[in-house]
């Protein structure tokens, strides 16, 4: 889906923070405001969402946090006032409503990892030839039709963000 963004590559904000040498990882977590956000009532769940990435992947030059939509602020129910956006990754990696941003050496229990490991790895990348458990990603169905066409790797990105996966192994990379 192409979606008319308005924002600022994350990079931009790492550099201005200047991550020790020692940071690995960046995590997002998002509000948690249950008297607006109904579904935040549901106690079982981890709240508040919280998500990650490897300050690598932060810093492609593809990441970036969205302030706005179609040239307007970012309402709360596309994730404003700030969201991430990831491209080559699901979009449950792109944590909405944003509240803190913090660094660290250690990989972060996310949301849906901590929930679904099974279905919703750390890594969450776009892969057609991994199947999700319960359905096949070899195809997705375009927006406003019915028609389904070949889900491209890493979302069709996988030229800007390959090498930020190469070497590792052992890991659900895709899920």
């Amino acid at each position: 889906m192409t979606v008319p963004w308005v924002g600022f590559p994350l990079r931009a904000l790492l550099a201005k923070v200047e991550p020790l040498a020692s940071a690995k990882y960046v995590v997002f977590e998002t509000a948690s405001l249950p008297q607006v956000m109904p579904g935040l009532r549901q106690p079982w769940y981890p709240w508040p969402y919280q998500e990650g990435l490897t300050v690598a992947e932060a810093a492609n030059e593809l990441a970036f946090l969205a302030t706005g939509l179609y040239g307007k602020p970012l309402p709360p129910q596309n994730g404003g006032p700030i969201r991430l956006v990831v491209p080559w990754k699901y979009g449950f990696k792109s944590a909405k409503a944003i509240v803190r941003i913090r660094l660290t050496d250690q990989r972060p229990a996310t949301f849906w990892s901590t929930i679904a490991p099974d279905e919703y790895g750390f890594w969450a990348n776009v892969n057609p030839a991994v199947p999700h458990p319960r359905w096949s990603q070899a195809t997705e169905r375009l927006l406003g039709s019915d028609e389904r066409v070949p889900t491209q790797i890493y979302n069709g990105y996988g030229e800007w963000v390959a090498g930020l996966y190469s070497g590792i192994t052992g890991e659900m990379l895709y899920r």
